[in-house]
């Protein structure tokens, strides 16, 4: 099958941006959710995509090259996905591999687009994987990827975990085991720090594995008294280690799993507050030399951006009344309607409104096994800045 695109959506392939939108299609041809067509441009081909006539994002680009979409083409771009987060695969056990080079049991496998497999989420989880495949075109090759993965991974279980996102491919959100037994609670290991999560019911696909790297960097400032707001699992404040940690996590379920995160790493002194952050900023007077904000994306879209940082400045400005001199305050923003550049621009107008200085310390972003490709913007969703009270 063919699709006629336009002008416009021509010029964004050839920068090899994977996405067309409804409105960039000439003709439509009645078919399937998750068809695959050729995209072409005056007769012209450009791409293989997936096509979802359903959704608003109609057509996602699954190939640059002509090529037959089948088992060995998913088998070599998953085997292509571990290769770019090895340095040196031992082919008899890959998994132990990808343990050794990010020092955790627990890694980003696939990243959907960033690894050309628009819609496959897989995560691994020791031997556990957990999977999403949140587009129609990737569920349609459910089977087959499993098989893939058996073959390659040779995985003690593998999780579908549901997306809501699925219902906007005209899909239903399932969450079910595709093979084997995962473990219900597994405690994962990161840079000698423990975490308990329940593969099934937990955040993502269980865990934010993509602040990996960024919770052991914002660890190593502030030692004195962290606070650790929206602190879901308490990973920041527990890599920071400090003589005193206060959690703030409006989430009963996520309040015991730091209570169970603080035992397992063998924190002793800590306060964990079941509230609202907004609430609790509202009358906290105590002072701190490292200060987190890790909120939930306040903006999933460009239309959501005002209310965000409307939101943003009221915790920049609050946060900032506790923070010490020389005291350490970390952003983290896991929407890319939120960028660095916005951070930066609130954390300088709250500095004015409370009369101090910040240093910018270092920039972050999410983990390199969830890759940024610099074609495609939106692959860059997690964006951090570390400033410094001075």
């Amino acid at each position: 099958m063919k699709v006629e695109i336009t002008k416009k959506a021509y010029e964004k392939l050839k920068k090899r941006f994977p996405w067309v939108y409804r409105n960039e299609i000439i003709s439509l041809p009645d078919c399937d959710r998750g068809t695959i067509a050729d995209l072409v441009y005056k007769g012209e081909y450009v791409a293989t995509a997936f096509i979802n006539p359903v959704s608003k994002i109609t057509a996602r680009v699954i190939s640059f090259e002509k090529t037959h979409i089948d088992k060995e083409f998913f088998y070599k771009r998953i085997k292509k996905a571990l290769k770019n987060r090895l340095t040196e695969i031992e082919s008899k056990n890959i998994m132990l591999s990808l343990e050794k080079e990010f020092n955790s049991n627990s890694l980003r496998v696939v990243h959907s687009e960033a690894d050309f497999l628009p819609g496959l989420i897989i995560d691994k989880y020791g031997d556990n994987l957990v999977v999403s495949f949140t587009t129609a075109g990737m569920d349609n090759f459910k089977g087959i990827i499993v098989e893939i993965l058996i073959d390659l991974l040779n995985p003690k279980g593998i999780y579908e975990k549901g997306d809501k996102i699925r219902q906007k491919e005209g899909l239903e959100v399932v969450n079910e085991i595709l093979y084997g037994n995962i473990d219900d609670e597994f405690i994962i290991v990161e840079n000698d720090k423990k975490f308990i999560t329940n593969l099934k019911v937990g955040q993502k696909t269980g865990f934010f594995l993509d602040q990996r790297k960024n919770r052991k960097i914002v660890g190593e400032y502030g030692n004195k008294k962290t606070l650790d707001l929206f602190a879901n699992s308490g990973g920041f404040g527990i890599y920071a280690n400090a003589s005193f940690t206060k959690f703030v996590e409006i989430s009963a379920l996520a309040c015991s799993q730091i209570e169970k995160n603080c035992e397992l790493n063998g924190l002793q002194n800590y306060e964990i507050i079941k509230a609202d952050v907004f609430k609790f900023l509202e009358n906290e007077k105590e002072k701190y030399d490292l200060i987190v904000i890790d909120p939930p994306a306040f903006a999933k879209n460009k239309n959501a951006k005002k209310g965000a940082l409307k939101g943003w400045k009221y915790l920049i400005v609050n946060s900032l009344k506790l923070l010490e001199e020389n005291g350490y305050l970390a952003l983290f923003s896991c929407s890319s309607a939120i960028s660095s550049k916005d951070l930066l621009d609130l954390a300088l107008s709250s500095a004015i409104i409370e009369k101090c200085d910040l240093e910018v310390i270092d920039f972050l972003k999410q983990d390199v096994d969830h890759p940024y490709v610099l074609n495609i913007p939106n692959s860059l969703y997690l964006t951090g800045v570390l400033l410094r009270r001075i």
